[in-house]
């Protein structure tokens, strides 16, 4: 916990160093995954019936920073490569969370998913379980049927699995605000939803995008059911006392990397080594 706080300090006397950018700088605080799997009917051949989305001229450069950034998008291939080297049995389902709102965990989420999708082997399923303030997926995706509408109707599977410019990249998009997210994300059919897609295949990885951790249940329920979680952290945003109830919440062998996002540095192309480090337990 002490280096967690020791690279908060250290973010906030950089800051005033560097003029601001607008693309998050990552570091990655790393740890072992629990290695965990939840077992679930196994979805076969899906890819067939699964509706092909392609966005709008414009729509996915407004999620993507990486793009037409070479040092956003080397920051998303660490992350990507610590993650799929982090055991023999890399962690395959993912939750994505942040201390509190605005702190970039959709950014981070969709972005890693891109960069994931970019291998030649694997594939990507992206969930918003965010069914408070869905927020996580473009304009298009606003009126189309999504998680909640599965958890708490008899919506077919095969009608809220999008693809996502591309047979690689799955995504599940939040649907419908619920008033009763907690009660659907926390049912067994979330449970067993999870399990399932855990089981289409060892080169399919699942983020799931939850909402913040101090905000709502959700994220902890979520936490039992998932290989790993990835906490994002703005380190002008989050205070020491954030992080560490934060950190109370969830399962420590859980945690496989902290996400430090600051839109606030700059470095040169000499140093952006600098601002990417590991922080080895």
């Amino acid at each position: 916990m002490s280096k967690v706080f020791r690279a908060l300090e250290k973010a906030e006397r950089e800051k005033q160093i560097f003029p601001a950018r607008e693309e998050p700088l990552i570091e990655l605080v790393a740890a072992k995954p629990s290695g965990s799997r939840n077992d679930g009917p196994i979805l076969k051949d899906l890819a067939r019936d699964i509706e092909r989305f392609d966005l709008p001229p414009g729509e996915e450069e407004s999620i993507s920073i990486a793009d037409n950034n070479d040092f956003a998008a080397e920051q998303f291939r660490k992350l990507k490569t610590h993650i799929f080297r982090i055991s023999p049995a890399p962690p395959r389902c993912i939750l994505v969370t942040s201390t509190l709102p605005r702190e970039g965990k959709t950014t981070v989420t969709m972005n890693l998913a891109m960069s994931m999708a970019q291998e030649f082997h694997k594939k990507v399923v992206v969930i918003d379980a965010d069914l408070r303030n869905p927020s996580v997926y473009p304009a298009s995706f606003s009126n189309r049927k999504g998680l909640s509408d599965y958890l708490a109707n008899d919506t077919p599977i095969t009608e809220i699995l999008k693809n996502f410019n591309g047979e690689k990249y799955i995504v599940i998009p939040a649907g419908a605000p619920s008033h009763k997210a907690a009660e659907l994300v926390g049912s067994n059919k979330m449970k067993t939803l999870i399990g399932a897609l855990k089981n289409m295949d060892e080169e399919t990885f699942i983020l799931i995008d939850s909402p913040p951790i101090l905000a709502t249940s959700e994220p902890l329920m979520l936490s039992e059911w998932v290989d790993g979680v990835i906490l994002v952290i703005m380190s002008d945003h989050a205070t020491r006392g954030s992080v560490r109830k934060a950190f109370g919440g969830i399962d420590p062998k859980k945690i496989i990397g902290i996400v430090f996002n600051n839109k606030n540095l700059k470095p040169s192309k000499a140093n952006s080594d600098y601002y990417y480090k590991y922080y080895k337990k």
